[in-house]
């Protein structure tokens, strides 16, 4: 597959999240907003999503090997949830709602060159680093 199949996936799934409005901060929040100015339509981005995956990983389920690999990388079924993981899905969700963005949209957006996104992307980038670097210490 290579870096060709990368960018073409890459690009599907850009175009993906375009089409779905997931780049635009507002409208996240405003699903996220259920008490509020509630907008239900990325249930049905979701529900889609669902639906487009669940076969594909049926079908994954039935290979010995991935197309451009030797073998699939998946967590164990008894893998420990920890602090880290708790902590690390805590902090994707608070920064998921208060700014209405996630990695992969967030870098869909860039090219509009919105501040708020540049900015994110960069807070995005640097945490990234930062905790690469402290992984990298222990």
């Amino acid at each position: 597959m290579g870096v060709i199949g990368a960018l073409a996936a890459g690009l599907l799934f850009g175009i993906g999240l375009i089409l779905s409005g997931m780049i635009d901060p507002a409208k996240v929040q405003n699903f996220l907003d259920i008490a509020g100015a509630w907008d239900p339509s990325l249930a049905f981005v979701m529900a889609g999503a669902i639906g487009i995956a669940a076969p594909g990983f049926w079908l994954v389920r039935k290979r010995a090997a991935p197309l451009d690999g030797t073998s699939f990388h998946v967590p164990p079924a008894n893998a420990p949830i920890d602090r880290r993981l708790i902590a690390g899905a805590a902090v994707f969700g608070i920064g998921w709602g208060l700014a209405g963005f996630c990695p992969g949209p967030a870098l869909a957006s860039l090219p509009l060159a919105a501040p708020a996104t540049v900015v994110f992307v960069a807070a995005m980038v640097a945490a990234i680093a930062a905790s690469a670097l402290l992984q990298s210490r222990k």
